[in-house]
This record gives structure tokens, sequence and C-alpha cells, in this order.
């Protein structure tokens, strides 16, 4: 949902036309969007879309110029993080002259809200010995330890910022599980920003498309895949679009590939209809605004 109206009853985060400009440049310029309470969102765009600063606004370390902001239904608190929120910046702030059993005490006592064994738990189960030091972890165990320190808040909604850079399959793979989990159990709404969309495709059941600042494309990741198909034949393809609009063409030697958004037809002719994935479909609404801004 991207236009002006109210936020829906069930919308934990939700923004309306919001603007924030840096000097003559907007990073988010008109952004209007809800995130439903216990999903898992990718929030997924290209490098300098505006991700970090829509997570900086939507939990009050950002003012925005114009526009509206509502976190499970008030507006951000711009003295610090909001109850009921976490937040966990791209470059994983951790100290890294602590121990972990140090990260986690420092959890305890700047949290009012605070699990300690829900948070114990997630740093035995990531097998980090309690006794190491932050600087000696590798990114993997830095991440999880990261996730311990968000998740030990036990937020009703937590946003990250590129969450899984830089870590290897195996620890990638961890992250994921523990947060899938963590929505599963808990019903924890979760924001998972990153650039490169097969990241989050196996963890988010939720998309929100961002470039330049906009809302592009928003979903159920099975609706969005629904609502997209590939077409590919040779000659006049119209009669079997039908009423689809046609996002991407691809124009081979022999024949054509169209990436089409509505309702399948029902007479393909001598048209192949097959299922596109979630990347072609992102990729495919990128390079169209690309066009049009052309």
């Amino acid at each position: 949902m991207t236009d002006t109206a109210d936020p829906p009853r069930n919308s934990v985060l939700s923004m309306r036309e919001v603007r924030m400009r840096f000097g003559k440049t907007y990073a988010l310029d008109g952004c209007s969007f809800d995130v439903m309470r216990g999903s898992v969102t990718a929030l997924v765009g290209r490098n300098g879309a505006g991700k970090s600063t829509l997570m900086s606004v939507a939990v009050g370390l950002l003012t925005p110029q114009s526009g509206t902001v509502s976190v499970l239904g008030r507006s951000p608190d711009h003295r610090g993080i909001s109850p009921g929120l976490s937040y966990l910046a791209q470059h994983k702030p951790l100290y890294g002259k602590f121990t972990v059993a140090e990260m986690l005490r420092f959890g305890q006592r700047t949290n009012a809200q605070w699990d300690n064994a829900y948070a114990d738990r997630l740093v035995s189960e990531a097998d980090v010995p309690q006794g190491a030091k932050i600087k000696s972890l590798s990114p993997g165990q830095r991440a999880r330890i990261a996730v311990a320190l968000a998740l030990g808040r036990r937020p009703d909604v937590v946003l990250l910022d590129e969450p899984l850079a830089d870590l290897d399959p195996v620890a990638r793979r961890s992250v994921a599980q523990t947060l899938m989990r963590d929505a599963a159990e808990h019903g924890t709404t979760v924001v998972l920003s990153s650039h490169v969309l097969v990241e989050l495709t196996d963890v988010a059941d939720q998309l929100l498309l961002l470039d330049r600042g906009r809302i592009r494309l928003t979903g159920g990741l099975d609706d969005l895949l629904g609502d997209h198909y590939l077409l590919t034949g040779s000659g006049d393809a119209q009669p079997a679009l039908g009423q689809g609009v046609i996002i991407e063409s691809r124009n081979g030697t022999r024949a054509s590939t169209y990436l089409v958004h509505g309702q399948r037809p029902m007479h393909l002719g001598e048209w192949l209809l097959e299922q596109p994935s979630i990347d072609e479909i992102v990729l495919a609404h990128l390079a169209a605004q690309k066009e049009e801004r052309a």
C-alpha cells in the first residue's frame, strides 16, 4: 500500500509521503508504505536507494522534512529508540574490547525490557564463548551477537540494516534461521534491508522495493510471483497478453520474451508461459524505472 490513506489496523510501521533531504539530494522522496504485524519484510534496492535513511527515520534517529511516520501506533521518539523497537545498524556496533558476557551485561543494563535467558540462549546456540573478546570474533560470530542483543530487548518490531552482508553462507543461514524462528515463535515483525535480494528470499514473506527514495513495488512474495509471468514466442504478443502490462522486453533472433504484470492469459496460442523468479521481477521493475527517468 503506497497511498496517503490512514494505515491499516494491523500495520506496525507506516510512512506517508515522507521526504528526507541532505543538502539538495532527496534520500526519501515521497516515500509511502505499510509493514504488517508479524511479517518478515525484505527492504531491497540499489546501494544509495535510501534504505539506511528509511530505517533511521523509522526509529527516530532522523527527522524528515515532511510526511508522517507511525511506529506501533505512535510517532518515533527522537530522544532514543522507542520502546517496542530494536534497530541493528549496518556496521553492527559492538564494543571490541568487551567480552561477549560483558556485551550481554551491557545490553541488560541499558534496556528496561530485557530477556537475559533468551539472549544467553541465542549466544549459546551460536557456539560463541562468553569469555571471548568481541574483536577476536569472526564476522559471522559478531553478527550472531549483534542479533542476540537486538532480540534480547524482546521487541515488537526489529529493523536490521544489511544484517547478512559479508557473511559466509553458513553464517548467513544461521542468522536467517534465528530471525525466522523469532518471528514464528514470538510474532516479532522483522524488516531486513539488503541490496542483494537473493540473501532475503528464503527469509522474507513481504517485499518493499525502494528506488531513488520511493517505494516502487510492494506486496507478499507469493502475490508478486502470482501477478507476474514470462511470455516467450514470436510474432504479435498482444492477443496472448490480454490485460497484462509488459514490464521488460528481451528480444532474441528467433523469439522474444516479455515479463508481464497482470492476470495470466486464458489463451496463449503458440506462446509459452513461464514463472519468473522474484529476482527477475525486481530487476525488471528497477530497469523500467530507469527507462522512465531516461
